[in-house]
């Protein structure tokens, strides 16, 4: 499930991407528009400004803008910058690999055969789908 700090990210985004040609918005602007507490819009920006996805401005005229086209923005790195693994186990995770605790062995483990299988359809969408097509959607 999506953590509220995720889904309110790419509010941010979509927000962001359809207000593209009007260059740096305004973290006021951006919460309001999308009912955001602005402390936690805040961190959320920041995070995403840290990882290269979000340039800012200081100054009047400022705010923060889309770094590439929203064509460009995969949807499964905003999940994994905000939230960690996209895995539902974390044995078959492939960046946040845990052995699970109550495994005695994950060569025969049905339950990681059938999560290994769910992660990988779900990567496979994810990394192919960008922010672009959760704007088309909205539009």
């Amino acid at each position: 499930m999506l953590s509220k700090k995720t889904q309110y990210a790419f509010h941010a985004l979509v927000y962001l991407a359809e207000n593209i040609d009007k260059g740096p918005i305004l973290i006021s602007e951006i919460a309001s528009e999308k009912n955001i507490s602005i402390k936690f819009l805040e961190n959320i920006l920041l995070e995403l400004k840290n990882a290269g996805i979000l340039g800012s401005k200081k100054g009047k005229g400022g705010g923060y803008y889309l770094l590439r086209p929203p064509k460009e923005i995969q949807l499964a790195r905003i999940i994994r910058l905000l939230d960690g693994a996209i895995a539902l186990l974390p044995c078959v995770s492939l960046n946040y690999y845990e052995r699970c605790e109550n495994c005695k062995d994950e060569a025969v483990c049905g339950l990681n055969e059938v999560m290994s299988k769910v992660r990988d359809a779900t990567l496979k969408l994810l990394e192919n789908k960008t922010l672009k097509d959760i704007l088309t959607k909205e539009r």
